[in-house]
């Protein structure tokens, strides 16, 4: 909803060639959006009457050491593109997540998290170094030695362009993962569940129907996951075809069409029905199994459903995620849902997780919990949906709770000053005004924010 622009598209292939693209916005009065892969799913990767710059063709693979992990590309490439050059030596991306599309120099712009942040954190902790090329034209080096480090990674493209990157990768012994899976029959068993798997599980991640009232609020289908040792020196299952997941279902159905039958049920009473029946699933049929499950399959299943985004059409969809200290998630994430049932605003989706805090500029990360929640939007709900929002961030604030630049569409200049506090955006703007002195870097997400 309200997620386009016209702008001015360039599409550079080298550092140079992004150098002149700001000296021409200098000269012409405009300024840059740092576009990546747009796979942010608010306004972040957008900019009205702005140079958009795509660097989707800087994506060289610089030099890969399998016996160091160690991988240098540039900032072009795409977490597919990680994984499909490195798998088949034995190594997967660090922290990879829910879609396998986005830039790495997006990514890292949006400090992304995933499924095994409470183990590893987030991506920008796994970065041996990089090259970052500021507005002013200068291109530097950092790492983690250095506290510029810290600000570009999770600075929303507002600081600088990251170019390269060298990362550390993981390394696997098979392609698959064990996954467990359990139904929580309320909000109580959702969270004993990711305690109990919290010490020793590689990922764990868990469904929540936003449907379920009373006793079975906060009811769905919790999954652990742990890396697998085939004893081998190599495996079959890291071969890309392996990892690939079939275009059919059953061998019957191409997953092409799958969008037109979700297009139908996506609506209020139909996926009030999809949820009780994946609940019911979880409860008969998957309940307390173990699993193989491939890499793939388990970080990017929907990655394989052609369009499925088209589902939401003609209104699109929100995607709001909200991050709770652990003393109170429970609480919070609960009233949320609570919110949207009174509401008639259900999502259709939610999706918990399990935290850790770090220390980059613009973190979204806690010791606690995240709920994402998908939103369908109309021309007749979008004002009640936002009105909702900015209620239940009201309830994530009084909480100590944070947000996520990558996943907002509503939030308020006061959400941001009050999550973020004054002295990091001071600190923010003293590093904006030195290596950003003319503003050319910006997006409609910052100007929503005023950042």
């Amino acid at each position: 909803m309200r997620s386009a622009a016209d702008g001015y598209l360039f599409r550079p292939t080298s550092v140079d060639e992004i150098r002149a693209i700001l000296l021409l916005a200098k000269e012409t009065g405009r300024q840059i959006t740092l576009r990546g892969a747009g796979r942010s799913y608010g306004d972040a990767n957008i900019g009205s009457e702005t140079l958009v710059v795509d660097i989707g063709r800087m994506r060289r693979i610089l030099s890969w050491d399998p016996s160091t992990g160690h991988i240098d590309c540039e900032g072009g490439v795409t977490i597919e593109g990680l994984w499909r050059h490195t798998i088949e030596d034995g190594y997967w991306p660090p922290v990879v997540s829910g879609t396998m599309y986005p830039t790495l120099a997006g990514a890292l712009a949006m400090n992304i998290h995933g499924k095994n942040n409470f183990r590893v954190g987030t991506l920008g902790e796994q970065v041996v170094d990089m090259d970052v090329l500021f507005p002013t034209g200068e291109l530097r080096t950092l790492t983690p030695a250095d506290d510029l480090f810290y600000c570009v990674i999770s600075g929303a493209g507002l600081l600088g362009v990251i170019v390269r990157v060298k990362l550390k990768m993981k390394r696997i012994h098979s392609g698959d993962l064990r996954v467990l899976a359990t139904a929580p029959r309320n909000w109580d068993e959702q969270f004993a569940e990711f305690e109990r798997h919290e010490p020793n599980a590689d990922y764990m991640v868990s469904w929540v129907d936003c449907f379920g009232r009373g006793t079975e609020s906060g009811r769905g289908q919790f999954h652990a996951a742990w890396y697998m040792d085939d004893g081998h020196e190599f495996s079959s299952s890291f071969r890309p075809e392996h990892q690939d997941l079939p275009d059919t279902i059953m061998g019957l159905v191409p997953k092409s069409v799958v969008w037109r039958f979700l297009k139908i049920l996506n609506n209020r009473w139909g996926m009030r029905f999809i949820n009780w029946g994946k609940d019911f699933a979880s409860k008969t049929i998957g309940n307390n199994k173990v699993h193989p499950q491939s890499l793939v399959g388990f970080s990017f299943l929907l990655d394989y459903v052609p369009n499925w985004r088209n589902a939401y059409l003609p209104g699109g969809f929100i995607q709001y995620q909200t991050f709770v200290p652990k003393e109170h998630a429970k609480e919070v994430f609960a009233r949320q849902v609570a919110m949207q049932q009174e509401a008639g605003l259900e999502s259709f989706l939610g999706v918990l997780k399990r935290h850790r805090p770090d220390k980059f500029l613009f973190s979204h990360a806690v010791d606690g919990y995240s709920l994402a929640l998908d939103f369908k939007v109309t021309r007749e709900n979008w004002s009640r949906l936002e009105n909702l929002c900015h209620r239940m961030n009201d309830v994530v604030l009084a909480a100590g709770g944070r947000f996520y630049f990558a996943k907002d569409s509503t939030l308020r200049p006061s959400d941001v000053d009050a999550y973020l506090g004054g002295d990091t955006l001071s600190r923010y703007r003293r590093l904006k005004s030195e290596l950003d002195p003319d503003a050319l870097l910006t997006h409609n997400l910052a100007k929503r924010l005023g950042l």
